[in-house]
């Protein structure tokens, strides 16, 4: 087929987009990456400017369900690989796909800008070079996969800080920080990573929290615990999924007691309504004393803080973990803007109205984004190939779809793209299996 496509990130999600079209017969495909190498925020920078993951950075999800089913991970990679290990694993995947021939690294895409006749004026220049003169070309298709983990949400809090303030964004190792005085705000996977990593050189570590967080160990029973979980599901199937979070409760409340004991706030919501947190070290670190908790911020006073309990510290550093935005900024806003309430797409994908546009991993499930996105990606290959096609009345079912949420989670807007992975997986092998 003639048509050309452009992609927009090389990451996990980008990849296996380019990869499945190929596979369909759609060859004319253009990659647009800002990064130097394949793998999106797995390539590792320690420039604070750039989205990458932390030095000491682990998978949060086993490998047997971080893998694309069509290129598992090696034999001899442990449970929760390093991101040295998943860098190199998406270029593997990249060079045995004859991928790398359609990125071009380097570009910053800046507009795209939907034609008349339904097509694409993508405008991209060098990421290096902000003074560059912009390039732009036509393309018949747009795949959006650039990510949803790169545009820092600022906390907010009254008075002001002295110290250095930063975000998880721009965190990248534990040294800078040696023998200071952190704090961490946030109960989430970077929060937690970052409390762990830092008490291991600061002065002192205090972790702040808002609310109580599920804490989930990376090996129950001496399993991963996304396989432990997901052999629960297949072997129950039938047992609906509030039943199946309700026996994770209890589980975790077996494994790890209740968060008093470690000085932490209990969840007061069940497990599923919030991002679990899936960490092995952070209960170990408080009850040793190398980390500290603390509730809520109040305000800010030069390098004190107060928190809601009364309390005072004083700090050098203040780490702020709280999430980020999702953001388009080369997309039109007044066409699509997602940054803020529900997400209007069909499986997470398409748009009520415009066929030549796809969204791609614009999605967060409990488990890991990458399998499910190359299913997106078999599933976009055969709408632009003609042997599937969406329902006839898109906006409807996207209604029906957000009305209808797998989980019922916490009104914020960190949980607008919540998926449960099991049952994504399934709805979109569903929809597989029509095409």
């Amino acid at each position: 087929m003639t048509d050309r496509i452009c992609i927009i990130g090389a990451g996990p999600s980008g990849i296996t987009a380019a990869r499945n079209l190929r596979a369909a017969g759609l060859t004319d495909i253009t990659v647009l990456d800002r990064g130097h190498a394949v793998g999106g925020n797995w390539v590792f920078d320690a420039d604070s400017g750039h989205s990458s993951v932390f030095e000491t950075t682990h998978i949060i999800s086993s490998k047997r369900f971080s893998q694309y089913e069509e290129f598992p991970l090696p034999d001899d990679a442990p449970d929760y690989p390093d991101h040295q290990t998943l860098a190199r694993y998406f270029q593997d995947y990249a060079r045995h796909f004859d991928l790398e021939r359609h990125i071009r690294f380097g570009r910053l895409v800046t507009r795209c800008t939907l034609r008349d006749d339904g097509r694409w004026t993508v405008a991209s220049r060098p990421d290096a070079d902000p003074d560059a003169e912009e390039e732009t070309e036509t393309f018949d298709r747009l795949v959006v996969a650039n990510g949803h983990h790169w545009k820092p949400r600022w906390p907010s809090w009254p008075g002001a800080f002295d110290g250095e303030l930063l975000h998880s964004h721009h965190y990248k190792r534990a040294e800078p920080f040696r023998d200071q005085r952190v704090l961490i705000v946030g109960g989430g996977n970077s929060a937690c990573d970052c409390a762990v990593e830092t008490a291991r050189v600061s002065a002192r570590t205090d972790l702040s929290w808002r609310r109580g967080y599920w804490i989930v160990p990376k090996f129950m029973f001496g399993q991963p615990g996304d396989v432990l979980y997901n052999r629960v599901v297949q072997r129950a199937s039938w047992v609906p999924l509030t039943l199946r979070y309700r026996a994770m409760e209890r589980m975790l409340r077996l494994v790890n007691g209740p968060n008093r004991l470690y000085g932490l706030p209990e969840p007061d919501h069940r497990f599923g309504e919030t991002h679990p947190t899936v960490n092995s070290e952070l209960l170990y670190f408080l009850r040793h004393g190398a980390i500290h908790p603390r509730p809520d911020i109040a305000r800010l006073d030069g390098h004190d803080v107060h928190f809601t309990d009364g309390t005072t510290g004083t700090y050098d550093a203040i780490i702020a973990c709280t999430g980020y935005e999702i953001s388009h900024p080369f997309l039109d806003p007044e066409l699509i803007d997602y940054s803020t309430g529900p997400v209007p797409l069909y499986r997470k994908m398409i748009h009520p109205t415009l066929d030549s546009i796809a969204f791609v991993g614009l999605f967060q499930p409990i488990g890991c984004i990458w399998p499910l996105a190359e299913l997106q990606s078999r599933l976009l290959a055969r709408w632009w190939t003609g042997r599937w096609s969406p329902p006839a009345d898109r906006e409807t079912a996207i209604r029906d779809e957000l009305a209808n949420p797998h989980l019922r989670q916490l009104d914020s807007p960190r949980h607008t793209i919540t998926v449960d992975y099991p049952t994504f997986r399934r709805e979109l092998l569903d929809e597989l299996g029509r095409a």
